[in-house]
């Protein structure tokens, strides 16, 4: 198993080994691209996209900037929109359904590092090139969801269909579907309902 492989694998791999910083170096070039490039120039963004994200459904919108690791490893449904500064670390595997909103200042991190300094400090490695240990684990957050701005969701998570995740929240456990949650920790306030229909809202209209 190479270092790619086991990167994937969920297991402890060396991120300067397989192509690896290559792979990053390619990406957050293209990131840098698309964020220079103003949104007049939809051809040209979507070239770039094509490129960084090439698992991206169709009507997806980014607002620049945005910053990925590996894009390569990010699987985004249709009719996605995400608003400025959305950061994704896709070590592991990220995979988000259809019609998904995503605030401003929304990090969506796969890596997991050490929590003992011993083992969480850089060292040389046999090519004598300065790197340290990490792992990832996958995110999966469904179809139908609002994150909204300021979210965390680290690695291993898995968000249902239809759920909120309301602003300044830090979601580091699964969270089930058609909820409202909040807070940091995350934590499920209740049900999504019917009664939540601005419909019934009549300051709205």
């Amino acid at each position: 198993m190479n270092e790619k492989e086991k990167m994937l694998a969920g297991k402890i791999y060396d991120s300067t080994m397989d192509g690896l910083a290559e792979e990053r170096h390619e990406a957050h070039e293209l990131c840098r691209l698309y964020n220079m490039t103003p949104e007049t120039d939809e051809k040209k963004r979507t070239e770039i996209l094509k490129k960084l994200l090439p698992n991206l459904g169709e009507e997806s919108f980014l607002v620049s900037p945005i910053n990925f690791d590996y894009g390569i490893n990010t699987k985004i449904g249709k009719r996605f929109f995400s608003n400025f500064n959305l950061a994704i670390l896709d070590c592991a595997p990220v995979e988000i359904g259809d019609d998904v909103f995503v605030g401003p200042n929304v990090s969506i991190m796969t890596p997991i590092h050490p929590l003992r300094y011993q083992e969480r400090n850089t060292y040389h490695n046999q090519s004598n090139i300065l790197t340290d240990r990490e792992y990832a684990k996958p995110i999966v957050i469904g179809n139908n969801i609002w994150i909204a701005s300021n979210v965390v969701i680290t690695g291993g998570v898995h968000i249902g269909n239809g759920s909120v995740i309301a602003a300044g929240s830090v979601v580091n456990h699964d969270i089930p579907e058609n909820v409202l949650a909040a807070g940091v920790p995350c934590k499920v306030i209740r049900p999504i309902t019917e009664a939540d229909s601005i419909k019934l809202k009549k300051d709205l209209w």
